[in-house]
């Protein structure tokens, strides 16, 4: 099992990539959230010219943002920076698209970039459509070394529900899950063997990441302390902000409710209700996603909240868990790091050294 950082994305991210490179770290993943961060590429090019063996990856771009080939370019642009260490993570969008009031992109439509992106990595004549016309296209001059095409870019697929996972399988893509608990995350690894089984991929391996927050609690320390507030209470409140755009906006909750926490969950929806301007309540919904928890929402991020939807615990038990999700096959562990609490990857390396 290796180890990896998912980070909200700063033009200077560089420099806690550089500090997990030094603990052992294998690749560090950047958001690619327009509305909330900054730059994914911008942050990356600093990060490969500061860094020597980690990988970088996009974690997870999104289709919408960018045509496919300026993505294609920027990659290749990237690796020319690091060769061989960049990677292509990919989905059809959440918190950078929910924060502008819109739903996931189609299923077929992130098939489709994928197919565009990764022939004109491969230096292939691909047709595309661009502006609503079938056009030829392929990077024209890689023998200028202006970009970096010859060492391979791996495809990643952040896919958390079956027809997503379908369509990972069929790529033979890396696959990127998200996870709060170990019992869900072997489940969803067996629903990936069997679709990889039924997509003919069962003898090729499988680069299975698991992207989650929380924090290694002190013993008897609670898991709604100030510090383990602000380390993991970010991830605990993506069920909140989820909930709340599934009664205003009839987008899917993309994981099922806790019926532990269903009251304090219904709780944040009627305040969600109250957010101006009224018809716009994403604005301040995903404000702080992923980095803080707002002022507002803190009576609602309660211990219980942390622990269900977390890997939140005391070190011995975090080790028994990431062990249980390397039995079940995953290959990594991408931690979430929030802003202001990038000391919290020296804790996690402590742990990573167990495994290594």
């Amino acid at each position: 099992m290796q180890f990896a950082i998912a980070i909200p994305t700063d033009a200077d991210s560089w420099r806690v990539v550089r500090r997990a490179e030094e603990l052992g770290f294998a690749r560090a993943w950047f958001y690619d959230t327009q509305m909330l961060s900054a730059d994914p590429f911008v942050a990356m090019a600093a990060a490969a010219m500061k860094t020597t063996k980690i990988r970088l990856g996009t974690g997870v771009l999104i289709p919408s943002n960018r045509i496919a080939p300026v993505t294609a370019t920027a990659f290749a642009s990237l690796n020319k920076l690091a060769p061989g260490r960049i990677d292509f993570g990919v989905g059809t969008g959440f918190t950078g698209r929910r924060a502008m009031g819109l739903g996931a992109i189609k299923l077929a439509d992130l098939e489709e970039y994928c197919r565009v992106v990764m022939a004109l990595l491969r230096g292939e004549t691909v047709e595309a459509e661009i502006e609503n016309k079938t056009r030829l296209i392929r990077l024209l001059n890689p023998e200028l070394g202006l970009i970096n095409t010859r060492d391979p870019i791996p495809l990643y697929v952040a896919a958390s529900g079956p027809r997503a996972r379908g369509l990972t399988a069929k790529l033979g893509a890396g696959w990127i899950a998200t996870a709060g608990d170990v019992e869900g995350a072997v489940a969803a690894m067996a629903d990936m063997r069997e679709l990889r089984r039924s997509a003919g991929r069962e003898a090729e391996p499988l680069d299975a990441v698991v992207l989650t927050g929380g924090a290694i609690l002190e013993e008897d320390e609670p898991a709604d302390s100030p510090r383990v507030l602000a380390q993991a209470g970010p991830r605990a409140a993506m069920l909140l902000h989820r909930a709340a755009d599934a009664a205003l906006a009839g987008l899917p909750m993309m994981a099922p409710m806790p019926p532990a926490v269903a009251e304090t969950v219904s709780g944040y929806v009627e305040l969600a209700r109250k957010f101006t301007p009224q018809g716009a309540h994403y604005l301040e919904n995903h404000r702080g996603h992923l980095m803080f928890v707002k002022p507002e929402e803190r009576p609602f991020v309660t211990a219980e909240l942390i622990q269900l939807t977390t890997f939140t615990a005391t070190e011995r038990e975090l080790k028994d868990r990431i062990a249980a999700l390397a039995d079940a096959g995953y290959t990594e562990l991408a931690l979430q790091i929030v802003p202001g609490q990038e000391h919290a990857i020296e804790d996690w390396g402590r742990v990573r050294r167990a495994f290594a």
